[in-house]
C-alpha cells in the first residue's frame, strides 16, 4: 500500500521583498518572480526595505549584501530586531566569510552571485516551504525536566519559566531530535528533513543552528547536556526518560 504523498505547497500570491541597489537586477529577479506567481516588492536600499518590511509585511526578503546607507549585514540585523520573515541574502562568488556571517546574523539561507534563475526559485520556494509546512506534535507541551519544557503548540520554549520563541528553521530542528531522542541523528537527515533533500552537503546550516538553540535552551552552551554532539555522525537529544527509568 502507497502513501499519499503531500502535494507542493501553492506559493503563488506570496509577497517577495527583493532589496538591491542595481536596478536590472531587480528587474531580472521580478520577471522570474512573477513567472511563478509570486508578488514582488521591492527596495534599493536598507532603509527602504525597513520601511517596506513594516508597511506590506512580505512573507520573504532576497537581500543584497553590498549596498550604500546601509548594507545587507546591518539592515538583516536590524531586521531581526522585531521581525523573523526569512531571508535569503545574495553573497559575491567564494566570499564563505559573508556566507557565514549572514547565516549567524539571522538569514535563512543565501545564493551566491552569479546565480542561475532555476537555482533562486528553487531556494525561495525551499525556505517558505519550510517556514510554512506544519509538523504535528505527539503532544502539545513536552516537559523535558524540571527546567526545559516544550510547548509545540506556540513553537516556543519555555526554560526556568521563561517563554523563547523559536524561529521556525529553529523549531523544525528541535522537533526532529526530540522526535528521534536518544538516538544519533545524522548530519544528512536533519539537512533533508528541515532545509530539504537539496541542501544535504551544506553541513554548516546543521552547525549554526544547534549553536542558536544551544544558546536558548542549554544552561551551558559551552557543555550541553540536551542536545549532544556525536562527532562526526550527527546529533542526539537526551532521552530523560530512559536515563531515569536506567537509573
Amino acid at each position: 500500500m502507497q502513501t499519499a504523498q503531500r502535494p507542493e505547497p501553492n506559493f503563488s500570491g506570496k509577497r517577495i521583498l527583493v532589496v538591491d541597489d542595481e536596478a536590472r537586477m531587480i528587474d531580472f529577479i521580478r520577471m522570474n518572480l512573477e513567472v511563478e506567481g509570486f508578488q514582488v516588492l521591492e527596495a534599493r536600499n536598507g532603509i527602504e526595505a525597513l520601511d517596506v518590511v513594516r508597511k506590506h509585511i512580505p512573507d520573504l526578503i532576497i537581500l543584497d549584501i553590498m549596498m550604500p546607507q546601509l548594507d545587507g549585514f546591518e539592515t538583516l540585523r536590524m531586521l531581526r530586531e522585531f521581525s523573523s520573515i526569512p531571508v535569503i541574502m545574495l553573497t559575491a562568488r567564494g566570499e564563505e566569510e559573508d556566507k557565514v556571517r549572514g547565516l549567524e546574523l539571522g538569514a535563512d539561507d543565501y545564493v551566491t552571485k552569479p546565480f542561475g534563475v532555476r537555482e533562486l526559485i528553487s531556494r525561495v520556494k525551499a525556505v517558505l516551504r519550510r517556514t510554512e509546512s506544519v509538523v504535528e506534535p505527539s503532544e502539545a507541551v513536552l516537559q523535558v525536566d524540571d527546567r526545559l519544557s516544550v510547548d509545540f503548540n506556540k513553537r516556543e520554549v519555555i526554560v526556568d519559566g521563561e517563554h523563547i520563541k523559536l524561529r521556525p528553521t529553529e523549531y523544525r530542528l528541535l522537533y526532529h531530535l526530540i522526535e528521534n531522542a536518544g538516538w544519533t541523528v545524522p548530519h544528512e537527515q536533519l539537512l533533508a528533513k528541515v532545509w530539504g533533500y537539496e541542501y544535504r552537503d551544506e553541513t554548516h546550516y546543521v552547525r549554526l543552528y544547534i549553536n542558536y538553540l544551544r544558546e536558548k535552551i542549554e544552561e551551558d552552551p559551552s557543555a550541553p547536556k540536551y542536545i549532544l554532539t556525536e562527532r562526526g555522525i550527527g546529533y542526539r537529544f537526551v532521552n530523560f526518560e530512559k536515563e531515569t527509568e536506567a537509573k
